[in-house]
């Protein structure tokens, strides 16, 4: 071929133009989500302590606050939204000196974040949503600080081992996830199985699940919903930088091989009427340390959510 080189750039500029129009139509379909939905806030908090057995532990704590917009038209409602957070992870001792934080107990380790995403949610019981997230993990989260001023508030026992914690890195993570259908069941019982992946530097890895529901169910966001559920999940795990350090970062002080399965479990209760909305689930999740049983690196917190729409 004259000009090897041609058809790269043909290609390349075949997929800038693509990019341009894919992000076009997205702008254009969020402004009109904005303008004609309604706006909801939300706020998450994950936390083992919550459930007062005192075992600040591995992922001992996660918090996060949305903002989204929906819009339902006809048989489906769309919603676009942004999301800050931190998830704080530790030893299964938070009392132990930094000397004797060492593997194969899980190290210290912080993620602080911020992304966009967006949903897509059928009255038929399908689901699509995909996002992004920016953020940094190590030191630059600000995990020390958070935790042990809580705990100082709290008047807990106060966290030892953030001095070997994983090394400062920057983050990006692409998600998606997609529930292709859903059971009935009974007349108020369905089951709806869905798939989720993550890609990037912080995180890699794929889950498959199933959720079932039983009580008053919702099949678009803002309809009235009370109902009971049941989740279990297994997740492949290519990459977790909360165990491994940051995927370019060097001479971690404490790193630890993940365990390439990971089972969960989860049993709560959704509530929404009007304004209002609140979640609360007790998760079960099994050893994500290769080197840690199931017996000794297992652990359960609570997950509780609430949202308002004025």
């Amino acid at each position: 071929m004259r000009h090897p080189y041609l058809k790269w750039i043909a290609a390349s500029a075949l997929f800038a133009a693509c990019s341009g129009a894919l992000a076009d139509s997205l702008q254009d379909e969020y402004r009109k989500v904005k303008s004609e939905g309604e706006v909801s806030y939300f706020i998450d908090i994950d936390n083992d302590t919550l459930l007062l057995n005192h075992s600040d532990k591995f992922y001992t704590s996660g918090a996060r606050y949305n903002q989204a917009y929906t819009l339902e038209e006809e048989a489906r409602a769309t919603t676009f939204g942004w999301r800050i957070g931190q998830d704080l992870y530790t030893a299964s001792d938070i009392k132990l000196p930094p000397a004797l934080v060492k593997p194969p107990d899980h190290p210290y380790a912080g993620w602080l974040y911020g992304g966009f995403f967006k949903e897509v949610d059928y009255i038929d019981g399908r689901h699509i949503g995909m996002g992004i997230d920016i953020g940094c993990l190590g030191p630059c989260a600000g995990g020390n600080p958070t935790q042990t001023n809580l705990h100082r508030l709290l008047r807990q026992p106060l966290p030892q081992g953030w001095s070997k914690q994983v090394k400062n890195e920057p983050g990006l993570v692409l998600y998606a996830d997609v529930a292709p259908a859903r059971w009935a069941l009974a007349q108020s019982v369905d089951a709806r199985p869905y798939l989720t992946a993550r890609f990037g530097n912080i995180f890699t890895d794929a889950a498959a699940g199933l959720t079932l529901r039983a009580g008053r169910l919702n099949f678009l966001p803002r309809q009235s919903t009370f109902h009971g559920f049941a989740r279990v999940e297994a997740r492949a795990v290519g990459y977790n930088a909360t165990l491994q350090g940051g995927y370019f970062s060097n001479d971690n002080p404490h790193t630890v091989a993940p365990r390439r399965l990971v089972g969960e479990a989860e049993v709560g209760v959704i509530w929404r009427r009007g304004k209002f909305g609140a979640s609360a689930g007790v998760i079960h999740r099994g050893s994500e340390i290769r080197d840690l049983s199931n017996a000794l690196g297992a652990q359960d917190f609570l997950r509780l959510q609430l949202s308002y729409t004025p």
